[in-house]
């Protein structure tokens, strides 16, 4: 926003959103809050068209060209003026910690190699609805320049637009406003122990499948397809956990986020989350594959609707609306944020499981992009963590994990083929 003649002009800041305060303060040499989007095209990456791409799309993401400062009570972001973000090539180990002072401060990066256009985000800017949208809108500009004619619709935006201000908003603010306050889960749950891998190491396993095959298999049981795959990964927790013959079982939780924009509008492209955590309880007596599928599917239906979600986001809303706690200086916060996450936090799931379900794109856009992945980055603790998303009839499976054993990932995708599901795995092992 400009001022006056004879005034300095002023640059835009947002405020952190409610799921972007606590990842600054996380941060870490050896932990990310980066995740990862890729697509997969049908021609060879030209680097200097993408660049030039990401040059204009960028501007029309007012929240995404942004560097992170610190002021004495919060964070917050402000408007990156700077030259870049540059397009690079490819490294071997995706979803690296982002320095905030690096990379010119910009919280994105671009790379290719290939066909392979992969986009790295901070959390701190955004979720993986809000990347996406910032993803489709560059690939239909760079295509544009390649010479094809890319309608706008689905994700891809009007680059010359002015963008919405609710686009940049903090949605969470907006629906806090349940009576009530529903509690966190408190109990630890089953970690999974395994070898740390050297410092900066992220081991990726991606299965490629037929999502009819999904569908048909996840219908046999009488469940959605995200129901399914949940069921499938605490099968594999609940092996995992039996072999290693623990002298105290635990319960086996799923951290799973949930699209807040499906039951509340906005057209926010920032973070606007919840987390469930489906889950089974070993202590109770032996499971089937079936019970658990139950279980999981009344589990779902009983907590993702806008009542439980509304008051599970006035929960989260209520630390920072606190007074007092605003008033608090941050290098304490900071202790006590990092010191819950630790001792609470990271410890109430075994897993990080999200599904970003079925993407669409215009169909002039189609016959150009072979399949889209996504990447959570590196886990706090020693686990892994597994991302889902769909394209036409390629659903893709990405686990990343920062230990070497690979065990949940090979009983995972076991029961799949054991359920009759061709399953094509690539890593970067």
């Amino acid at each position: 926003m400009k001022k006056a003649k004879g005034e300095k002009e002023e640059k835009n800041w947002y405020r952190l959103d409610l799921s972007a305060i606590v990842f600054p303060t996380l941060q870490r040499q050896d932990f990310s809050s980066v995740y990862r989007l890729s697509a997969l095209l049908k021609e060879d990456v030209v680097p200097d068209k993408l660049q030039l791409a990401l040059d204009r799309v960028l501007p029309r993401f007012p929240s995404y060209k942004v560097a992170i400062r610190t002021g004495v009570f919060w964070r917050y972001l402000e408007t990156n003026k700077r030259p870049g973000p540059f397009v690079q090539e490819d490294i071997k180990n995706p979803c690296m910690p982002m320095p905030f002072r690096a990379n010119n401060r910009y919280l994105v990066r671009l790379y290719y190699y290939g066909k392979r256009v992969s986009l790295e985000v901070h959390h701190s800017l955004g979720d993986g609805t809000g990347g996406m949208y910032l993803l489709h809108t560059l690939l239909a500009e760079y295509l544009r320049l390649q010479g094809h004619p890319i309608t706008l619709g689905q994700m891809v935006k009007d680059i010359n637009e002015k963008p919405d201000p609710e686009e940049t908003e903090d949605a969470y603010i907006r629906y806090a406003n349940a009576e009530v306050r529903p509690d966190r889960p408190k109990e630890k749950a089953y970690l999974i122990r395994g070898t740390a891998e050297p410092f900066y190491t992220l081991n990726m396993i991606i299965g490629i499948l037929s999502a009819r095959e999904v569908y048909q298999v996840a219908k046999h049981y009488n469940a959605s397809v995200t129901e399914y795959l949940n069921s499938v990964m605490l099968y594999a927790l609940l092996q995992k956990q039996e072999q290693e013959k623990p002298k105290k079982k635990r319960p086996i939780a799923i951290a799973m986020p949930v699209n807040l924009r499906r039951f509340f509008p906005t057209k926010s492209l920032r973070n606007f989350i919840s987390m469930v955590y489906p889950g089974i309880d070993p202590r109770l007596g032996t499971y089937t594959f079936e019970e658990i599928v139950t279980q999981v599917h009344h589990y779902m239906r009983y907590y993702i609707n806008n009542k439980f979600l509304r008051g599970d986001i006035t929960t989260n809303a209520a630390t920072q609306q606190n007074p007092l706690i605003r008033i608090i200086p941050l290098f304490i916060k900071d202790r006590v944020v990092r010191q819950f996450y630790k001792m609470v936090q990271d410890k109430s799931s075994t897993v990080g499981l999200t599904n970003m379900g079925v993407l669409q794109v215009p169909e002039n856009m189609i016959p150009w992009i072979e399949r889209f992945d996504i990447c959570m980055g590196q886990p706090f603790s020693r686990r892994t963590n597994c991302s889902i998303v769909t394209y036409q009839d390629q659903m893709t499976i990405t686990f990343a994990s920062s230990i070497y054993e690979s065990d949940v990932e090979r009983l995972f995708f076991t029961k799949l083929v054991k359920d009759g599901i061709h399953v094509k795995l690539e890593s970067n092992r």
